[in-house]
């Protein structure tokens, strides 16, 4: 018996909602400095950074989101309960975001704000796998798509690094998240069909 497929308007939609409430949530975090001027506008640097940090990442991961949804017509089941685990994970941010702001971006809270990241990341790989597996059976899969993958792994470990790093330097832990962040806003460049027979 043929898996039952489902019309991805739907989970687009669900999906673009969660997302744009992860990051309203997170604006909130942003407080009026109790100082006047440029003084008091640079007391709160750090946070303003930490904010659009987390702002860079919910957004390149809904455009990565709509990239890789828009590949496939329908998805099956793998696809809508990994994509509910990755906006699961994703609604977590605001929490993180917020605790790293809280603590003053001590070694601890970085650490657990790495460790956050690592965790969407995960759920979206499995998302990525699931829809993969979908386009392999179609036979659209494409060497975009395993470039992407590799480029996946490699964002996993600049994450990994930056949990212990926290523990000697938290702001030199944040800039290697920051490079990821940088990382994929250069895209993968499309390449032709990947023949996995």
């Amino acid at each position: 018996m043929p898996e039952k497929l489902f019309p991805t308007t739907r989970l687009e939609a669900f999906s673009d909602g969660v997302l744009a409430v992860i990051i309203t949530i997170m604006v909130l975090e942003l407080k009026i400095p109790h100082e006047n001027g440029m003084s008091g506008l640079l007391s709160i640097a750090p946070t303003l950074f930490i904010y659009l940090l987390s702002f860079a990442f919910t957004g390149i991961y809904w455009i990565n989101h709509h990239h890789l949804i828009s590949r496939v017509e329908r998805a099956d089941p793998r696809v809508l309960y990994a994509n509910l685990g990755f906006l699961f994970c994703a609604s977590l941010l605001p929490f993180f975001t917020s605790y790293v702001i809280e603590k003053d971006a001590d070694a601890f809270s970085v650490a657990l704000y790495a460790a956050s990241m690592i965790l969407t990341a995960i759920a979206f790989l499995f998302l990525r796998l699931a829809v993969g597996r979908l386009l392999r059976l179609t036979g659209e899969l494409q060497q975009e798509d395993i470039a992407t993958q590799r480029k996946h792994y490699a964002s996993l470990a600049l994450y990994l690094i930056a949990i212990p790093l926290a523990h000697f330097h938290p702001w030199l832990a944040l800039a290697t998240i920051t490079l990821v962040t940088v990382v994929w806003i250069v895209p993968t460049a499309r390449a032709a069909p990947c023949d996995n027979r």
